[in-house]
């Protein structure tokens, strides 16, 4: 139990952090910068599925 209240706070500490940190206009554009990644990663990832499933439905 004392794990998930752990858990449960360092979730919660870095959602603050990530807000008081969206509020710096430096802050703003490193969130910016990530968010970017992380959708060019996904995208990525989901380009790659949709062409297996291409693939496996054309055999």
């Amino acid at each position: 139990m004392k794990n998930v209240v752990w858990f449960l706070l360092g979730i919660i500490g870095g959602f603050v952090a990530a807000h008081f940190m969206n509020k710096d206009p430096r802050g703003h554009e490193l969130l910016a910068s990530i968010d970017a990644r992380v959708n060019d990663f996904t995208g990525a990832l989901t380009d790659a599925y949709r062409a297996e499933v291409e693939r496996e439905s054309a055999q």
